[in-house]
């Protein structure tokens, strides 16, 4: 089954184009199932793999603390790798299949009030080249609701100055074009000049002191730092100036299909719980404000 494991997780990579974090993630609740049944690194026989030892290493995921969305995470992962196996033959049938998915509570996502946002990123302007770097971050990933992979991911020659666009590699590493905003493209003009030299098209946007291409833990250090005060001292993350986009384009009267296309999300099901925030608001301004509320 580590034999299988290995060449699941090749194909994960090479044919279904799943991301570095994908794979490592998948990678680890598979194994962690093997050595719950053989021992760490020990090898283990296909008939190994049943229903009962999936329920009882789920039953005690959940004894040591795992929450539901971790719990279906690890789920998704073994049916991934389980239909990889009746696939390749090296199991009979698919003991995964029938295991329940966790029941997820549903969470709407944090979005940051637009005005104070606004303020705060104004509040940046000038001062050394970090502090130029970290205005154009936060600028760029409210401006086009990029994840914090695609963030950090971005090359120069994916940006097109001209035409105020930038090509963005998503989820599976889809492409897609989405549009930059004037604040963000002035405050890249601004830091790419604090830097010196041209640029190489393949050459990281966003880097460190000594050059290299800056890290996704860097980026959450920052966005929780920049912006604790409009977070109310919470910890905002990166993902929450990709959801307060997509909330604010929504309030703005942006539709649902444009914004689905703009986050680049496959189904519009995901792109629809921003409906329930711009509700939410709708609710909450008409008990502010009508006289008989």
């Amino acid at each position: 089954m580590r034999d299988a494991l290995e060449r699941f997780l090749t194909e994960l990579e090479a044919q279904r184009r799943a991301s570095p974090h994908t794979v490592a993630a998948y990678r680890r609740e598979v194994a962690r199932v093997l050595d719950r049944a053989a021992g760490p690194g020990k090898p283990m026989a296909p008939a190994l793999w049943t229903r009962e030892l999936l329920e009882r290493t789920m039953r005690e995921l959940y004894r040591d603390g795992l929450g539901a969305a971790s719990a279906a995470r690890a789920l998704a992962a073994w049916r991934s790798f389980s239909r990889f196996c009746v696939r390749r033959d090296i199991l009979a049938g698919d003991p995964a299949r029938a295991l329940p998915f966790p029941r997820l509570p549903r969470r709407l996502p944090r979005t940051l009030p637009r005005h104070d946002l606004g303020r705060a990123l104004d509040r940046m302007a000038g001062g050394d080249a970090a502090s130029l770097r970290d205005r154009a971050l936060l600028e760029l990933a409210y401006s086009s609701g990029l994840r914090l992979a695609e963030l950090v991911g971005l090359n120069h020659g994916d940006l097109d100055r001209a035409r105020g666009l930038l090509r963005v590699r998503g989820k599976g590493r889809r492409e897609r074009i989405v549009p930059a905003g004037g604040e963000a493209l002035a405050a890249l003009d601004r830091y790419r000049a604090s830097l010196g030299g041209a640029a190489a098209p393949g050459s990281p946007v966003f880097v460190n002191v000594r050059g290299e291409r800056l890290s996704g833990r860097t980026v959450q250090r920052v966005v929780k730092r920049r912006l604790a005060e409009v977070a109310s001292g919470l910890g905002v993350t990166p993902h929450a100036l990709r959801h307060s986009f997509a909330s604010h384009l929504l309030d703005g009267g942006a539709d649902l299909r444009a914004i689905q296309e703009l986050l680049g999300h496959r189904s519009l099901t995901s792109t629809q719980v921003y409906t329930h925030v711009s509700g939410s608001r709708i609710r909450k301004a008409y008990q502010q404000a009508h006289p008989r509320a």
